[in-house]
């Protein structure tokens, strides 16, 4: 059975459990129904809610800020995902330690109006799946939590897929970061305003 397949299975087992034991208390039709379409109705907002959580960051937060440093709460899947602003627009990336550069996907460096054609010569990017062609460019400001970081390289990149990744050139500047438990913990520095040469 697929991931997906799984999950579906799941969810039905819980929506139908709630049904089981309404139908079995034999109430009158007309309440069955009625309590029937609640049940139905509040699986379906739930169920609405947890497919959009990245787009609500603010209910379904694992990252918080204290000063300079920013906690990112281990996501089920085992990854650390950022709640990352990038010269205004928002992002939900997966922060990889084995990434040497920031990558962005080509959705959004659209977003972000990037000129991906000022350079000329694409870089050739190793990834997991192997060895991709990809275009380089800066973004002027990234944002993490109380971390703020100026002219950043990033990569972009078709292969890439949806995913947007914090690299290597990201954690590199920062005053520290290690996993303590299932946290990642990120500290500021100010040396995030001016960039090392990447």
């Amino acid at each position: 059975m697929s991931d997906r397949g799984a999950d579906l299975f799941f969810y039905a087992l819980l929506l139908i459990l709630p049904l089981a034991g309404l139908i079995a208390r034999r109430p009158p039709l007309k309440q069955t129904v009625k309590m029937a379409l609640a049940w139905i109705g509040i699986f379906a907002v739930g169920l609405l809610a947890v497919s959009q959580r990245d787009r609500l960051p603010g209910i379904f937060s694992d990252q918080r800020t204290s000063g300079g440093e920013t906690r990112i709460r281990q996501d089920p899947d085992g990854h650390f995902y950022a709640e990352v602003e990038i010269e205004g627009v928002s992002r939900r990336m997966l922060v990889d330690s084995g990434a040497t550069t920031t990558a962005l996907s080509v959705g959004t460096a659209k977003a972000l109006g990037l000129d991906l054609n000022a350079n000329p010569f694409a870089a050739l990017i190793q990834t997991a799946n192997g060895r991709v062609a990809a275009d380089t460019a800066r973004v002027k400001e990234v944002r993490v939590g109380s971390i703020r970081m100026h002219d950043l390289g990033v990569v972009v990149s078709p292969a890439f897929g949806d995913t947007d990744v914090l690299g290597m050139n990201f954690l590199s500047r920062l005053a520290s970061w290690h996993v303590d438990g299932r946290t990642l913990v990120m500290t500021a520095t100010d040396r995030g305003a001016a960039p090392p040469a990447e």
